[in-house]
């Protein structure tokens, strides 16, 4: 499987940033995986939520129409009767074939001021065309209890828009879930210069592929490599 972990920076123009994520599905129809980093279509754009909302909800649209047979992941902000929630989706097929909101709110970036948390039974390995996946929105990494959620999972997708400052937190941990749950792990965060830019693509065995100046990182799942993993060290 071919894998695509964008790293793009997120705007001001809402539009432009769709227009960039859209550049970059069509520029790469041989990419099995798309993932983008978490929000980038908008950013937590807390005093215009609503516009935020609309917009997400309009691309949303147009990304299904245009996303066929890749698979492209990314998390948007949606007004729901409740409140805003931040909404991972996953396209396939001109369809969202798996969606979930972030259970762990950031209170450090306002996030539990603005938006609704999700459901934790909604973290849970989910299937496409025989291969397993598990999302982590951000945060949720940081959450012992969740990769146990997951297990099993073939690929783990993390949406993220993580800080600078604690850049080596999501390097160390997102490695670790991949050693520890004997996973692909793959890491979509923002480049913005606040943000870690510490998008990746991990084996598991560990080994990383990353470049904190591209917008974009590819590489390969091997399944071959999952199973020989979890024949060779058994954890149950």
């Amino acid at each position: 499987m071919e894998v695509l972990s964008l790293q793009l920076e997120c705007v001001e123009r809402y539009q432009d940033n769709l227009d960039a994520l859209i550049h970059k599905i069509e520029k790469n129809p041989h990419k099995d995986l798309v993932i983008a980093p978490e929000v980038c279509l908008t950013g937590f754009d807390y005093i215009h939520l609503k516009t935020a909302a609309r917009f997400s909800a309009k691309a949303l649209k147009l990304l299904k129409k245009i996303v066929n047979d890749q698979i492209v992941v990314l998390t948007v902000v949606l007004e729901e009767k409740a409140g805003f929630v931040n909404r991972a989706v996953v396209i396939h097929k001109h369809k969202i074939v798996h969606k979930q909101d972030k259970f762990k709110l950031f209170a450090l970036g306002n996030e539990t001021l603005y938006f609704v948390a999700g459901k934790k039974k909604q973290i849970k390995p989910f299937q496409i065309e025989g291969v397993t996946y598990a999302i982590l929105i951000c945060f949720e990494l940081r959450f012992k209890a969740l990769w146990k959620q997951i297990e099993g999972a073939d690929v783990v997708i993390v949406p993220a828009r993580w800080g600078l400052p604690r850049k080596q937190h999501l390097e160390i941990l997102s490695r670790a879930l991949a050693v520890m749950n004997q996973c692909y792990v793959v890491v979509s965060d923002s480049r913005d210069v606040d943000m870690a830019c510490s998008s990746a693509i991990i084996s598991p065995n560990g080994d990383m592929i990353k470049n904190d100046d591209a917008d974009g990182i590819e590489g390969s799942i091997d399944f071959r490599e999952i199973k020989k993993i979890r024949r060779y060290i058994v954890m149950n």
